[in-house]
């Protein structure tokens, strides 16, 4: 499980904006954010930098389900 689409809220930020930053199609960081796939570890840090966090903050621990 990811946060992604927690950040993207706080930070104001769309879906389609983020999709053209990683160069990816909305389909796909639709599918990240609604956590029915998961990005590759290069692709977390990328998204990472993009947003300004840290890749934890991006990552829900099991212990916070």
């Amino acid at each position: 499980m990811n946060r992604i689409k927690e950040v993207l809220e706080q930070k104001g930020i769309t879906q389609t904006w983020l999709a053209e930053q990683l160069g990816k199609s909305y389909n796909m960081v639709n599918g990240y954010v609604q956590n029915r796939h998961q990005p590759r570890l290069e692709v977390l840090f990328e998204i990472a930098r993009i947003l300004g966090v840290d890749p934890k903050e991006l990552i829900k621990s099991s212990q916070n389900l």
